[in-house]
């Protein structure tokens, strides 16, 4: 495509261009000249050998016999022609670095100038004072000057797509606004919610398994959530992609290496020092024990501190807690002071496998109720006094009424936390003949994207309890929030958490929950069978997680 411009006075205004991000620049094949016209003017090709990029062709609307007179020109003319040769290579050449940008399906940057903000100011004004000293008039004729003005008030956009499936409530809206407003009118930014990370999971794999990826799934999104738990599985599965040469960014660099050892993962989704970077952390908590104060009063009951506390005579039946196989036997396993990610019972656990078995079996008679889904509710409605849960359910639970307290066991518990992934959904697509879906690799902006969550002024959101969770960055500098709280005044919940995380001393105690061996998943399975054996008054839902244990999924996940 060949860009006109019958004198110099129509070039663009480089302010114009710059307020355009230079996207009308994207359309023109590299290939193509910048043929920029004059009625007065013909340069020979010395004067523009400077443009390697891309050729400039200076023509002219005079008749032949008037060529010679024309060549001579003031020196002004002369600048006149240096700043148009100047604007359109520099037009050009961003146009062609923001096409470079989205065209990538590796991973990309935002388009953006290569110049400081000095230069750009300079060139903006010299090029604003050019269009000034020119007249408008000197068109050849109106006809040129009615579609200049029309091209001029076309406003040229490149959009750059930003499709991200989230869990319901873990994203602050401040978040978005801010987002959306730092990138420009360029960014087609899509922002869907899920009920719960099942439901994000299962729509990925169900895609994946049936090869057959739509455009409004959670695997045709750019990014997704993907719960910590789940990470390994959906690695294992080809479900998710390594995020490229992540470990070189400055914002990653700054990550606790607690994540960063935690996310690196082999190709099977367990934890290898020689692995890759599968996903990013936007937010992060523990499971916490719920209980009611003014029944802990009225019936003189000493407050909840630690695991070994669910066992009490007097809490039987008063309990209701999540189904999970991992987070059951996981507090099991902390009561005894073991780990969570325990492997090989027998050998690591006083008493092995049978003490484990013991103790689980006495906790299912506490527990009234067994559910991921109703464990608050039942709680709310008074038919228990204690619920056990993820922080982000019952933190959101615990601002809403009153008379409660909030504790993480000070013998620690588990980790969870939120985490960015890009879908596999390219790969897929490339392997099959029915192209739909995200057909193209992921968004440039996805990488923008989680470095705009870890920045320290997302922070607010959590401190602030607006959302439940921490941002990443606090599993390392709670203690610093713990005086700034307390100085401002802001601690309205009873609890021992740190801007909902752990303080320091506790959060030393709490684990990440890790892929299982095969060996260890075995025993999992063996303590589950013996229970739903034995006839014994379990609560209600128990028999679910038992259910939950035996699908290969069911091991791993948690929250």
């Amino acid at each position: 495509m060949v860009v006109i411009f019958s004198s110099s006075s129509c070039l663009p205004d480089p302010s114009y261009c710059l307020s355009k991000s230079f996207t009308s620049a994207v359309t023109y094949p590299v290939s193509s000249p910048l043929l920029i016209r004059t009625p007065t003017l013909q340069l020979s090709p010395n004067l523009i050998s400077h443009s390697t990029h891309r050729p400039l062709c200076f023509c002219s609307s005079s008749s032949p016999g008037e060529s010679s007179e024309r060549l001579k020109f003031t020196k002004d003319h002369f600048h006149s022609i240096r700043r148009i040769a100047a604007s359109a290579v520099l037009f050009a050449g961003l146009g062609l670095h923001s096409l470079a940008a989205v065209a990538s399906t590796q991973r990309s940057t935002v388009p953006v100038v290569g110049l400081s903000s000095v230069e750009e100011e300079r060139i903006v004004q010299d090029d604003r004072e050019m269009m000034k000293s020119e007249d408008v008039d000197s068109f050849e004729n109106e006809e040129q000057k009615a579609a200049f003005e029309m091209w001029k008030s076309k406003v040229y956009a490149l959009t750059v797509p930003l499709r991200i499936v989230s869990l319901r409530e873990s994203v602050p809206p401040s978040w978005i606004k801010d987002f959306v407003q730092s990138q420009g009118k360029r960014l087609k930014f899509s922002l869907e919610y899920r009920g719960c990370l099942q439901d994000i999971f299962s729509e990925v794999s169900s895609s994946f398994d049936k090869k057959d990826i739509k455009p409004k799934s959670a695997a045709a999104a750019d990014m997704i959530t993907l719960g910590d738990s789940w990470l390994g599985y959906a690695i294992s599965r080809g479900l998710v992609e390594p995020l490229h040469g992540i470990e070189e960014e400055g914002w990653f660099r700054g990550l606790s290496d607690k994540w960063k050892v935690y996310l690196c993962r082999n190709s099977e989704g367990n934890l290898s020092a020689e692995g890759k970077i599968w996903a990013v952390p936007y937010r992060w908590g523990s499971m916490v024990i719920m209980y009611k104060k003014n029944k802990f009063q009225e019936y003189n009951l000493a407050p909840i501190e630690d695991w070994e506390d669910l066992w009490r005579p007097e809490l039987a039946g008063k309990i209701s807690m999540v189904n999970c196989p991992r987070e059951v036997i996981g507090a099991v396993l902390k009561s005894i002071d073991a780990s969570y990610n325990t492997n090989n019972i027998d050998s690591h656990v006083p008493g092995g496998i049978n003490a484990v078995q013991d103790k689980l079996a006495l906790l299912a008679k506490q527990v009234r109720l067994f559910d991921s889904a109703d464990y608050l509710k039942a709680f709310t409605v008074g038919d228990v006094w204690v619920a056990v849960g993820w922080s982000s359910d019952v933190i959101a639970a615990a601002n809403r009424l009153k008379n409660v307290s909030v504790i993480v066991p000070k013998s620690g518990a588990s980790l969870w936390a939120d985490l960015w992934a890009i879908p596999a959904a390219s790969k897929v697509a490339a392997e099959t003949e029915s192209l739909g879906g995200r057909v193209r690799g992921a968004s440039p902006l996805i990488y923008q994207w989680m470095e705009f969550c870890l920045q320290p002024a997302r922070r607010l959101p959590f401190e602030r309890q607006v959302i439940p969770g921490g941002s990443p960055s606090s599993i390392e500098n709670s203690s610093l929030q713990l005086k700034e709280e307390e100085e401002a005044g802001k601690l309205r919940l009873d609890t021992n958490l740190i801007a909902g995380v752990p303080p320091p001393h506790i959060l030393a105690r709490c684990e990440f929950l890790e892929p299982l061996s095969d060996s260890t998943m075995s025993d999992y399975q063996t303590l589950l069978a013996r229970m739903h054996q034995q006839p014994c008054q379990s609560g209600l839902g128990f028999q679910q997680i038992v259910q939950n244990m035996f699908p290969k999924i069911g091991i791993f996940k948690a929250k």
